[in-house]
């Protein structure tokens, strides 16, 4: 395994901002391909960038872009979005399951409309996503699955808090938990990112507390080094975990995080984690 994504091609859902996009132009500087499949085709007024925006952001760090307009709640736009793929590029190596909802609602007060969106967007999706992608990942010679969900962390509080966003979540792990087992024998790798604190992203500021929350957050780009440490890592060696930020950029021997942000002590902690 090389250390960087050089001619590795990534197919993205969600990407057209935040953590996303950041995992996305950190790729692209190494030269990668990347094809992200979502749903903003025009600005909207409360999220910054479109599919065109984030293409024009990968293509500017040095990478190839291709932005899909698709849904992974839809087996045909997800089959689409992997044709393109392979088409334009010739295969796909690395599947990121970023796109997600969220309602922090308790039980009583979520409607079922938006309990039924997480659980197509997050888990549904995850899993639609990386099956439909599996031809091609097989025939990869470092085929990765990263999801961005939490360790599965059965604990009662983050279940008694939010029940319908936190088994949207859990979901999505149970994806990587299984595919690690599922496929190893494929030699493709599944496995897992989540941040250790708030990610300033426009889900944080427009749903989490906005300004003051922002304030307490690290730069997506914690996540972005993290993933690109994953994503460089041996596929056939490295499965099956539900890793952190922090801990992945540690291994690499990353000690120093004050470009990502304030200190630990100021900042949010993250949902799912422990003390």
């Amino acid at each position: 395994m090389t250390a960087n994504l050089q001619g590795r091609t990534i197919l993205m859902s969600g990407g057209s901002r935040g953590i996303g996009l950041a995992i996305a132009e950190r790729a692209a500087r190494d030269g990668a391909n990347v094809a992200i499949v979502a749903k903003t085709d025009t600005p909207h007024p409360k999220l910054e960038g479109t599919i065109h925006t984030a293409a024009a952001a990968i293509e500017a760090a040095g990478g190839r872009a291709l932005p899909i307009l698709g849904d992974v709640r839809s087996e045909e736009s997800v089959q689409e979005a992997v044709d393109r793929t392979v088409e334009r590029f010739g295969g796909i190596d690395i599947v990121v399951n970023n796109a997600s909802a969220i309602d922090l609602s308790p039980t009583e007060e979520l409607p079922m409309k938006k309990y039924d969106l997480m659980q197509d967007i997050n888990c549904r999706g995850s899993f639609l996503l990386a099956k439909t992608a599996l031809p091609q990942l097989k025939a990869s010679e470092a085929a990765h699955v990263l999801t961005l969900s939490p360790p599965i962390n059965l604990a009662p509080r983050w279940a008694g808090s939010h029940l319908g966003y936190t088994i949207a979540k859990y979901g999505m792990s149970l994806v990587t938990l299984g595919l690690a087992e599922e496929w190893a024998t494929y030699g493709i790798a599944a496995n897992s990112l989540w941040p250790r604190t708030a990610i300033a992203t426009a889900a944080v500021e427009n749903l989490l507390g906005g300004e003051q929350t922002m304030a307490r957050s690290r730069s997506p780009q914690i996540m972005a080094d993290a993933a690109h440490a994953i994503l460089t890592r041996d596929p056939a060696e490295f499965t099956g975990h539900f890793l952190i930020d922090d801990d992945v950029l540690a291994e690499e021997g990353v000690t120093d995080l004050s470009s990502y942000g304030p200190p630990l002590e100021e900042l949010l902690p993250d949902f799912f984690l422990g003390e």
